[in-house]
């Protein structure tokens, strides 16, 4: 059959988007008159658009009623219309529902979402608004195709289907169709000479599957063989195998960023300890001094680490603590540098009280005042704190009677904030 441009102004006969020219038949007399567009679907397919939507324009521009889900592919159009003049109308469908407003080729796609409907290029990528105004609009947004459980029960019955050809092609490829071996007994009977050819290539296909397939086993081994163990353990194995000083800055890290590593743990445990000792051999805390202990930390490489102030909480002080944080304020104004830095001081000062000196539980407040006053601990982070018991630091019960120690000094902070406000409003 003939066809024609797609594009009515190309007169291109090398264009490369064609599609039949429409044929109608005229049927019936009288009232019952009525044309049959006998290639619409055809015609439909070339321009990638359902023939419901070809058919349904006409009628709209025609004003006649139109059949737009037909069961024998007739797709009728009430009244005597010639194919010509279904042409022109045609064009119009084309050049509104079907061609790009950029590069006016017909490589789209119609998109209906949101009330709207949209032509998306392929060749292009622009993507056009249709307008819609025009009547074919609102019926192809009344009648939007749905998606849902036949089109899965459909693309379960392709997968099948092609599960089922998969595996009959690997059968006959394996040499155990029955086609195969019936010829291959036919060239026996008929002609000796023919028999070794038609078995060697058996034979080659057999040989070939089995190659590819130990070649695919292969490439599965070398996979095997090549890949990298990030096992936490040989992490740790492969972190002990570098040089020293490059050793101490991974573990410093690790143990700041996971906060359990044994060997981020010993860096923490080596400032502690040596705290302790040399406040021994100073006859006590209140006789080491802050310059030794910040060099200490800083000759480890943790003195920015916030992990750092949950040992100095618990080891630069003593059942004096409240009148030594004043004393050790500047120190601490320097290495606490952010909300994490004062979250973990505050754990450390839950393990310095509620583990190691119970006897100071009842000096919470006291002690949290002289935080809040000296500036170690914002009021939000104190807050935030006295909210909601933690085991992070220590176990749930201490924790628990730690903060309920602390209530006063909360009361009394949320209290200080509304006489703020309220003579903010005066």
């Amino acid at each position: 059959m003939a066809t024609i441009n797609i594009r009515r102004d190309v007169s291109d006969p090398f264009y490369r988007y064609k599609m039949e020219r429409l044929q109608s038949k005229v049927e019936g007399k009288g009232n019952g008159i009525k044309t049959v567009i006998v290639n619409l679907s055809s015609v439909a397919h070339s321009l990638s658009r359902p023939p419901a939507h070809v058919i349904k324009y006409f009628g709209f521009e025609l004003g006649a009623q139109t059949n737009t889900n037909p069961t024998d592919d007739r797709w009728i159009i009430n009244g005597a219309h010639e194919a010509s003049k279904l042409q022109d109308y045609l064009h119009g469908y084309i050049t509104k529902f079907v061609l790009c407003k950029k590069c006016k080729n017909p490589e789209t796609d119609t998109v209906i979402k949101d009330g709207h409907i949209v032509l998306d290029c392929k060749a292009c990528g622009q993507r056009s608004d249709v307008d819609l105004r025009l009547k074919l609009s609102g019926f192809m947004l009344k009648n939007v195709p749905k998606k849902g459980k036949k089109d899965k029960s459909e693309k379960k019955a392709r997968r099948a289907k092609a599960k089922e050809n998969g595996g009959d092609a690997e059968q006959n490829g394996n040499g155990h169709g029955g086609s195969g071996d019936s010829n291959s007994d036919n060239a026996d009977a008929d002609d000796g000479d023919d028999a070794p050819d038609a078995g060697s290539d058996d034979e080659l296909t057999r040989r070939i599957n089995a190659e590819a397939k130990e070649i695919d086993d292969n490439h599965e081994a070398k996979d095997d063989v090549w890949a990298v163990d990030v096992s936490e353990e040989a992490v740790k194995a492969r972190a002990q195998q570098l040089p020293d000083d490059l050793k101490q800055k991974l573990v410093v890290d690790e143990g700041d960023e996971d906060g359990e590593g044994e060997n981020g743990a010993s860096t923490y445990d080596s400032l502690g300890s040596w705290i302790i000792e040399a406040a021994t051999s100073k006859g006590g805390i209140s006789n080491l001094d802050d310059v030794d202990i910040y060099v200490k930390a800083k000759e480890l490489g943790i003195e920015g680490k916030h992990k750092t102030l949950t040992v100095l909480a618990q080891t630069i002080f003593d059942d004096d603590i409240v009148a030594q944080i004043s004393k050790r304020q500047s120190m601490l104004k320097k290495m606490i540098t952010s909300e994490k830095h004062e979250k973990a001081f505050l754990g450390g000062t839950e393990r310095f009280v509620g583990n190691e000196h119970p006897t100071l539980i009842p000096q919470v407040p006291k002690i949290l005042l002289a935080y809040y006053q000296e500036d170690l601990v914002s009021e939000a982070v104190l807050k935030a704190w006295g909210s909601k018991a933690s085991k992070r630091y220590v176990d749930l019960p201490v924790s628990r009677k730690v903060r309920q120690a602390a209530e006063p000094f909360l009361e009394w902070l949320q209290n200080a904030e509304s006489d703020e406000e309220e003579s903010e409003e005066e």
